[in-house]
């Protein structure tokens, strides 16, 4: 397993440089570290923040599982969608509310076939509300599928 969070992991993050806005960091509530997040003042509506995580070492033809907690908090505060770099169209994962201002689980199955994916881009889309913020963090990769709840 492979811890990609961003207060100690090892793995390879980028901001995009062809969106609206970046993704900052911000503290964590029990000051062990710190998460990224995209408060929800930060653009306009409908404006893109990208984070791209970049898989250098991923072998191919093998799947693997990424975990990662998430937040979606405020009304109408937008979506969060995460990519894989070798299906650019569709999202593999999305969300567009928080029920509360909890931290929840996303798992996506990433299976390597003869075109591997090189990255995994966690994308924030600005909605309409004033407050709140989407974040992300403890992001880990596991080889093999997602285990079970």
């Amino acid at each position: 397993s492979v811890d990609c969070s961003f207060s100690r992991g090892v793995c390879d993050w980028k901001q995009d440089t062809d969106d609206d806005f970046d993704w900052n960091p911000a503290d964590r509530d029990r000051g062990d570290g710190y998460y990224m997040a995209v408060p929800a003042f930060v653009g306009h509506k409908n404006d893109m923040g990208r984070l791209k995580l970049l898989l250098t070492d991923l072998k191919p033809k093998s799947s693997y599982c990424l975990i990662f907690s998430y937040r979606l908090a405020g009304e109408k505060v937008g979506k969060l969608r995460v990519f894989l770099a070798n299906k650019k169209t569709a999202p593999v994962w999305e969300e567009n509310k928080g029920k509360d201002e909890k931290w929840r689980t996303g798992k996506i199955e990433i299976f390597q076939g003869a075109e591997t994916s090189n990255s995994v881009t966690f994308e924030s889309e600005r909605g309409k509300g004033k407050t709140g913020e989407i974040g992300v963090d403890n992001v880990i990769l596991i080889s093999g599928l997602c285990p079970e709840d």
